[in-house]
């Protein structure tokens, strides 16, 4: 079976079409700024990558030349929109309502909508994929939840200390987000340590411009680092990450805030490595400045290799020790000395790393040294993948 894999934003729409007999992606590619200056990259492996600006006024318009282009005559790699079997959606937020994928029906619809609260930016641009492939395409659409793989933790992980009502009302809780790349990878470590995931406890670290961690004892998430919503945690490309509270009333008394879009837009927008470097959000850009002697630049990279080192830290002791730790995400597979300087802070635990090894990029390696008591693995994320297996079981059981 062919499975189309769809990523719907507020403004684009990413696709991998996958045949799930090799898992091998026939084609991928990304509509991007969907009603605005419209751009279309269409990628199959062992051709030169297609680009054009073509007018899409939704994501209607969207997915129609997504599929028209999979079976065009010249560039297509399916013969008729037929073969695809179903298709696989992200949804960043299922609550408490998911945990794991499920088949979408008009109740499952109603639940991502009433979810919008909690994640205002995408659900409401997942669900409208998910809309538009149903006018489109009469097959299975399946949906894949970036919170599902944190529903396995404990209270005392989930909850926070604030008047209990607010969670009963509103569902104020610890729900973690990338749910899909922390599964993925913690599932390819275990993999490699092995051992039965059940005797297992790794640290996975998804590191790119959002950043997040997990604990994964016995191979089930114990405890993650975003929260409600993806704004906690590590300091990351242009969110703050964890700040005392009380900064924000603060800065509303002294006139620098005034109303609650003031505090998203500062915190989600004008934070992290962007607010502390003042010049980019770029981590690479960060890593080239800290190289010229730019102060905050190195600032920056010194806050971030702090706050890696407090986390994975963390839920070492938090599950009474690691048999492995993960770094994932654009950054964490990249960036080999924000690698080798934590394993510099875990030394005291034996850690040790192959220094050669540590220069890889982008690929599987394990570069911890034979006698390290904690595996440190390079595992390059694949959320797609995933959604694409949980699809084609789910279809599968029907």
């Amino acid at each position: 079976m062919k499975i189309l894999v769809i990523n719907a934003g507020s403004s684009s729409l990413k696709f991998q079409l996958i045949d799930m007999e090799n898992e091998q992606v026939i084609a991928k590619g990304i509509c991007e700024e969907i009603g605005g200056k419209s751009g279309f990259k269409f990628k199959v492996p062992g051709r030169e990558d297609y680009k054009a600006a073509i007018a899409m006024p939704t994501h209607a318009e969207a997915l129609k030349l997504v599929l028209d282009t999979l079976v065009d005559e010249n560039m297509g790699v399916i013969k008729s929109v037929s073969e695809i079997g179903a298709v696989g959606h992200r949804v960043v937020h299922g609550g408490e309502k998911f945990a794991s994928s499920v088949l979408v029906t008009e109740e499952v619809k109603e639940i991502i909508a009433e979810c919008a609260d909690l994640a205002p930016l995408h659900n409401p641009a997942n669900l409208n994929g998910i809309v538009v492939c149903e006018k489109l395409m009469g097959v299975p659409q399946v949906a894949v939840f970036d919170t599902a793989f944190h529903q396995t933790m404990p209270e005392a992980s989930y909850m926070y200390a604030l008047p209990y009502e607010y969670y009963e009302k509103y569902k104020i809780r610890r729900y973690g987000f990338h749910g899909t790349s922390h599964r993925y990878v913690s599932e390819r470590a275990i993999a490699l340590l092995g051992k039965p995931a059940a005797e297992c406890n790794v640290v996975t670290c998804h590191l790119g411009n959002g950043a997040s961690f997990a604990a994964v004892k016995g191979g089930k998430c114990f405890d993650t680092s975003m929260g409600v919503t993806p704004l906690e945690g590590i300091m990351m490309g242009t969110r703050s990450g964890n700040i005392d509270p009380a900064i924000i009333p603060y800065l509303m008394r002294k006139g620098e805030l005034t109303t609650a879009d003031d505090i998203d837009k500062m915190m989600n927008k004008k934070s992290g490595m962007l607010g502390i470097s003042g010049k980019t959000s770029d981590n690479q850009e960060i890593g080239r400045l800290a190289e010229s002697g730019d102060g905050r630049a190195i600032l920056c990279e010194e806050m971030y290799s702090h706050q890696i080192a407090k986390n994975v830290g963390s839920y070492i002791f938090a599950m009474g020790g690691a048999d492995a730790i993960v770094f994932t995400g654009g950054i964490g597979e990249n960036a080999g000395h924000y690698r080798a300087e934590l394993a510099e802070k875990l030394a005291f635990l034996g850690v040790k790393i192959d220094a050669e090894k540590n220069k890889i990029r982008g690929e599987e390696v394990e570069i911890s040294t034979p006698d390290s008591p904690i595996k440190i693995f390079v595992i390059p994320t694949n959320e797609e993948l995933v959604i694409a297996r949980d699809t084609l079981a789910i279809v599968n059981a029907l």
